[in-house]
């Protein structure tokens, strides 16, 4: 087997994408998660305590926001570049294998055209 063959096979199987898409998404959720944290929960304790004040809150529910938006946004841009097309090659090489047939061995062959002589 080539490098290059063994590479394509490394490359197309579900599980490195899976991971490869995980490892991105769980980078922008974590940093989703940082700004529940530091954008909502800390002014609300602050608010609480009397050390914070409200404009804060405000200002951490905005930055939310465009967390979320900036999550979902990176969500689709991986979907549509990475997991669409990654799918779509999958299904096709698949489709190919069971397109075609494995070709018989060759004693196979010639023990069938014995046969189909002998039935004449």
């Amino acid at each position: 087997m080539s490098l290059i063959s063994e590479f394509k096979e490394f490359a197309l199987k579900g599980n490195v994408i899976d991971l490869a898409v995980g490892v991105v998404i769980g980078g922008a959720f974590g940093k989703l998660v940082d700004g529940v944290v530091n954008g909502v929960i800390n002014p609300v304790v602050g608010i609480v305590t009397g050390k914070g004040a409200a404009s804060a809150l405000l200002d951490g529910v905005w930055n939310l926001g465009s967390g979320v938006l900036n999550f979902l946004l990176l969500a689709a841009v991986v979907f549509f570049v990475f997991v669409k097309p990654m799918n779509k090659l999958k299904a096709m090489t698949e489709k190919k294998k069971e397109e075609s047939p494995p070709a018989p061995p060759a004693d196979v062959v010639l023990l069938t055209e014995i046969r189909d002589l002998l039935k004449k």
